[in-house]
């Protein structure tokens, strides 16, 4: 419980700390920046904190890290000069006056208990002092394929935007083709394959750390990933519909013909 604990303080004080800025900048989606490190800094914490480091517990903070840092400096890099995510101005729309204050809590408090959930299946896998097994390679394997993944479908959009000749045009090559989100695929498969490793340690007693893989495979399809993105681009982008008809929006799959009415 005590390490349990920890792991909130730490997400806690990142959220607040990024509170604190989006009160100067004027910008409460800092916290997209900020959250896949207070993930990984509280699994770190209990890494640190732990009597004993086991190999299990370097692999998982290793593949944790390189989820978090890599996605952080992207939406960093993505975001920078851009001012705040239109998805947050219209949160600061809805809870006008004294937005500011009330982010603390309807933004960043969330986030930072989200967060910690999400960073569930550090505790018990790193806490475990079982000898690596078939589930530790199988989750190393998917998580490792699932950061690949998000990373390779990240820079293909980012060569597709920063290309003049794709302007007003719909993403729908390389991995871009056989899903509308590789990106959100990725990341899913990435902690599935976290809570598999710390199943590999565990065993049924690291069980519920599956909260995690749910809460994130929950939060990317149906809250703040594909529902809240395609809510309304059908009407913002009509070649979006017909993209929509022949490409699986999550898992990869061969395009469907279609031909657009």
């Amino acid at each position: 419980m005590d390490l349990a604990l920890a792991g909130l303080a730490w997400t806690a004080s990142l959220a607040f700390l990024t509170w604190v800025a989006s009160l100067v900048r004027r910008d409460a989606s800092l916290i997209d920046r900020m959250w896949p490190l207070c993930i990984v800094g509280a699994g770190l914490v209990y890494f640190a904190l732990l009597p004993v480091q086991t190999v299990r517990g370097l692999w998982m903070a290793v593949l944790g890290t390189a989820w978090a840092v890599r996605l952080c400096l992207y939406i960093t890099w993505r975001n920078w000069g851009h001012g705040e995510d239109r998805r947050y101005q219209a949160i600061r729309a809805r809870n006008q006056p004294n937005f500011g204050v009330k982010s603390l809590y309807l933004v960043f408090a969330l986030q930072a208990v989200l967060a910690w959930i999400v960073s569930a299946p550090f505790l018990p896998g790193m806490a475990a002092a079982r000898p690596l097994g078939v589930l530790d390679a199988l989750g190393m394997v998917l998580a490792l394929s699932g950061i690949f993944f998000e990373a390779i479908g990240d820079a293909q959009m980012a060569r597709f935007k920063a290309d003049p000749a794709s302007k007003g045009q719909v993403m729908d090559r390389g991995l871009w083709r056989y899903t509308r989100h590789p990106n959100y695929f990725g990341e899913v498969c990435a902690w599935w394959g976290l809570w598999l490793i710390a199943m590999g340690g565990a065993g049924w007693s690291g069980a519920w750390s599956v909260v995690s893989p749910l809460l994130m495979t929950w939060l990317l399809l149906k809250v703040s990933g594909v529902a809240m993105l395609e809510g309304d681009i059908g009407e913002r982008r009509p070649a979006y519909r017909d993209y929509i008809a022949r490409t699986n929006a999550f898992f990869p799959g061969p395009v469907r013909n279609h031909k657009a009415s």
